[in-house]
């Protein structure tokens, strides 16, 4: 969970966050914060043994704080978790199914593919969404619906031997391009989305859509082909299918 800024919902995320039914790491990441959320997630690590906290030295940015994330992160699988309240992680089992089954090594959600619940905001946001995800798809040969989404979550060990460099919100083309150059296996699933205002907090801007249209070509030219790494004994997906039935939730 990267944080920045984020105090008026930072408690009430958490919460839901250590609500959901599974052994949850919950690491928090503040990329300088200034308003307060670097003492709240003080307090919260010290009220609850689920969440570890690191700080970042000023704001570099989201993408820095998710790669600082990324590599302190132990349990089986890792899901990328905004510290507003747009995404609900009680959508968390949803989001791993695939994962637990064995059939995937990332899930996308998704908030194009559900009939859940969707706020209804920015035209404009939603048209440079589509044409980001249409050039991705075009680029590198997938069939997303929604590659800027922020719920997606991987195999800790396949997102763990990605080189990733975008320290802003370039991540999210930058980890698409990536994953598609390494032929893993890509499932969506659908989602809720329960989106912001600026007024209430949204951070991203027009000139963020121009820096993920340049960081999709610069990595589809760049970025070298890597033999398929989905490759997995059966016996491992099984094992994984049958500890989610006998009760004993992946992290």
């Amino acid at each position: 969970m990267p944080v920045y800024n984020e105090r008026t919902t930072l408690r009430q995320v958490v919460d839901r966050v250590l609500a959901v039914p599974l052994n949850i790491e919950l690491i928090c990441v503040d990329d300088g914060s200034t308003d307060g959320s670097r003492e709240i997630l003080a307090q919260l690590a010290s009220e609850k043994p689920q969440v570890r906290v690191f700080n970042q030295p000023r704001n570099i940015g989201k993408g820095a704080a998710l790669h600082r994330g990324f590599r302190e992160a132990t349990g089986d699988f890792v899901i990328v978790q905004d510290a507003d309240l747009e995404y609900d992680p009680a959508e968390y089992s949803v989001l791993l199914e695939p994962l637990i089954q064995g059939r995937a090594d990332v899930v996308y959600g998704s908030r194009f593919l559900s009939a859940r619940p969707h706020r209804v905001l920015y035209f404009w946001h939603s048209v440079g969404n589509w044409i980001l995800t249409v050039l991705s798809n075009a680029l590198t040969n997938i069939n997303l619906s929604d590659m800027e989404t922020c719920y997606k979550a991987f195999r800790r060990e396949v997102l763990q031997s990605i080189p990733l460099k975008e320290k802003g919100f370039g991540f999210e083309p930058e980890i698409t391009v990536k994953i598609a150059k390494r032929k893993l296996r890509i499932y969506e699933v659908g989602i809720s989305y329960w989106g912001r205002t600026y007024e209430e907090g949204k951070k991203i801007q027009w000139k963020d859509g121009f820096r993920a249209l340049w960081c999709l070509l610069k990595y589809c030219v760049t970025e070298p082909a890597v033999a398929n790494q989905s490759a997995r004994k059966g016996s491992e997906g099984a094992a994984l299918a049958a500890s989610s039935t006998t009760g004993e939730a992946p992290r």
